[in-house]
């Protein structure tokens, strides 16, 4: 912890104490913060048992805040510098892991349009300002849109240790082959010769209740779902093999998806989710 020693934060704690004084109301455990300037530091402090990642902050603040999780010290990714950049690199767009969404949607509007589209639509300016793209990834919430994204784009998760292709990525809902104290760092993107991301969200959060990135490359279609599936973001082969021979609606017609194994709550059933699923790939194939 030598290396970041500087950068703890005690007062984050005297404020947490105050705020309780000043409400009567428990909020999070204490905790220290720190504030890294290069991923080798991070690392470092990452090493005691007792620290977490912090990027956007988006399910893991939420997660303190109720008392739910309570690390002891908070790694925060936002100072360093190479994780934060969206540029091209010879044919792949290399997007920073602690890169928000709003800077996604702006820098990516050129070399991405279909991505930079996707993180334009991501919950409301004050989550698109915070929420980062790879802590999105290695959350993996089941209804998340760059998960979609990364799968459809066959991209490349980059990590301190590593690079994993996406199709190895994602392992389920919220578990990915992230291992104990690894972090993403950047995510590189082919880009395809043409691509849309369609989603049918719940209006309250944004979450796609069923989304559909389709990515067209010169070896094939990839399609990807998200929201649908009790087991997190999927590919569709059938939908893949179809659109490969016919890129065209008509060419998904006669296709469908059972509802065993998709997800049913108060937002819509197993069936509902299913039939969006063939919907919003459809939809997907007329923006590509």
């Amino acid at each position: 912890m030598a290396a970041v020693e500087a950068k703890v934060c005690p007062g984050v704690c005297l404020w947490q104490a105050g705020a309780e004084a000043r409400t009567g109301k428990q909020t999070m455990y204490n905790f220290e913060f720190v504030k890294p300037t290069s991923i080798e530091e991070a690392v470092a402090a990452l090493a005691d048992e007792e620290a977490q990642p912090l990027s956007g902050g988006q399910t893991l603040i939420p997660t303190m805040k109720q008392r739910l999780n309570a690390p002891g010290v908070l790694v925060s990714l936002l100072g360093i510098e190479e994780m934060r950049h969206v540029g091209m690199e010879g044919d792949l767009l290399t997007v920073g892991a602690a890169t928000s969404h709003a800077e996604i949607a702006r820098l990516a509007a050129t070399s991405y349009p279909a991505l930079a589209a996707l993180a334009g639509q991501i919950g409301d300016p004050a989550v698109r300002s915070r929420g980062t793209i790879g802590g999105s990834l290695a959350n993996n919430d089941p209804a998340a849109c760059y998960p979609a994204a990364a799968l459809a784009s066959a991209a490349v998760i980059v990590t301190d240790r590593r690079e994993i292709a996406a199709d190895d990525f994602f392992e389920g809902m919220f578990t990915t082959a992230l291992e104990e104290g690894e972090i993403v760092t950047a995510v590189r993107f082919p880009i395809p010769e043409g691509a849309a991301y369609v989603k049918f969200e719940q209006p309250a959060s944004r979450f796609a209740m069923t989304g559909v990135f389709i990515a067209r490359f010169a070896s094939g279609v990839r399609v990807a779902v998200t929201g649908a599936s009790e087991e997190g973001v999927f590919r569709w082969a059938e939908a893949e093999n179809a659109l490969s021979a016919d890129f065209s609606r008509k060419a998904i017609a006669d296709l469908s998806l059972p509802a065993e194994g998709m997800m049913s709550d108060l937002h819509g059933s197993a069936e509902y989710r299913a039939h969006l699923v063939k919907v919003m790939t459809g939809r997907a194939v007329a923006a590509a």
